[in-house]
């Protein structure tokens, strides 16, 4: 079975979203001036971006987006890697 293409619609905010998280996460990995605040916002602004897309999309965003990003910010100010506070 394969999966039906997306309407164009559909395939445009896709590709916003796609890009919208790409950006940030290059942001964050390569932004000299960025500081521990501006990359934690910037993550959270992303995550309110893309729910305001796909509102759908919160458990996914939480479980394989988010994760990334923050990888990117541990690695980028290296912290030591903890759980996230609920």
């Amino acid at each position: 079975m394969t999966a039906e293409p997306l309407a164009p619609p559909d395939a445009d905010r896709h590709r916003r979203m796609h890009l919208m998280v790409d950006v940030t996460a290059q942001i964050l990995a390569e932004d000299s001036s960025l500081t521990f605040c501006e990359a934690l916002r910037l993550v959270e602004a992303v995550r309110v971006a893309v729910l305001r897309l796909y509102p759908e999309f919160v458990a996914t965003f939480e479980s394989d987006t988010r994760p990334t990003l923050e990888r990117i910010v541990h690695d980028r100010f290296r912290l030591d890697r903890c759980a996230r506070p609920n």
